[in-house]
């Protein structure tokens, strides 16, 4: 592998990466605050990738369907923490996981009787349907390196309002002791629905950034959900920087490994898994 070759696929595998982190930062943050296991963070994914080829066909232009989708996300997500989430709370984990399957269920027979089966595209905004020269004749897409941009954007914002603001403060304590945080006056019931709101909002996007490359078809959200979940084990319940330290793990461990050992690839990133909980049970980082 030439240098230039090697140079891609570092950048598809931070892409990728980034892109895990956007769906594994709203998951562990729900899981790691709330303490509900989310079977249906996928299809908040999947969610974002049919909101991208629906509002991109009625605006003509994705980057006009982002802000758009987004908005509806954070709606979607406090109404739906509102009417079904916040019961689950005081279940135990074999009922949450039952119910958000069932969440699965719906969101998918949803999704037949709405848009169908088929698979969708998603064209790329004319301003970024162009590629970068890096060398030996070989160019980059540009949509990937806007993808990876967003991503690193919004890893900024969520570090600036984790790290800095009373709301990061809040979810900070929640993720290490909510009973703490209740005794403090602080009302749970309104975070815990800026929390989910903010999980799901984070997975449409990725959804949505998303769709032009890996197209727009049924039960996307399931092989996702699987990663995102490995994302978490891996960088620790709760924590934001561990999801992102994770996600970029895992990029390059997916990446290379179809480059250099396709039949296994599959495998490696849960060989890392099983590594760094042989290594650290509680994952690489401490929640907050």
């Amino acid at each position: 592998m030439d240098f230039v070759s090697f140079l891609i696929q570092c950048l598809n595998s931070v892409q990728y990466g980034l892109l895990l982190f956007l769906v594994a930062s709203g998951l562990t943050l729900i899981f790691g605050i709330m303490g509900v296991i989310n079977l249906a963070h996928g299809s908040f994914y999947m969610l974002g990738a049919y909101l991208a080829f629906t509002l991109a066909g009625l605006t003509g232009n994705l980057l006009l369907a982002l802000p758009l989708g987004v908005l509806l996300a954070v709606v979607f997500g406090y109404l739906l923490e509102w009417l079904f989430f916040s019961y689950l709370y005081t279940r135990d984990h074999l009922q949450q996981v039952l119910m958000t399957y069932g969440l699965i269920l719906v969101f998918e027979e949803l999704r037949s009787l709405l848009v169908g089966d088929d698979v969708h595209g998603v064209t790329v905004p004319a301003l970024l349907d162009g590629a970068v020269p890096i060398g030996n004749g070989m160019t980059y897409p540009v949509y990937r390196l806007f993808i990876s941009a967003v991503c690193l954007l919004v890893a900024l914002g969520m570090y600036v309002m984790i790290r800095r603001t009373r709301l990061g403060m809040m979810i900070r304590a929640g993720a290490t002791n909510r009973e703490m945080v209740q005794s403090l006056g602080i009302h749970v019931v309104h975070l815990y629905r800026i929390v989910f709101a903010l999980g799901v909002a984070l997975a449409v996007l990725a959804g949505m950034i998303a769709a032009p490359v890996s197209s727009v078809y049924p039960n996307m959200g399931g092989q996702v959900l699987i990663v995102s979940f490995v994302v978490v084990v891996i960088g620790g319940i709760g924590s934001v920087k561990g999801a992102m330290v994770a996600a970029l793990l895992l990029g390059f461990v997916d990446t290379f490994g179809k480059v250099f050992w396709q039949e296994a690839a599959g495998v490696l990133i849960y060989l890392l898994m099983a590594i760094v909980l042989l290594w650290k049970p509680q994952g690489l980082f401490r929640a907050g």
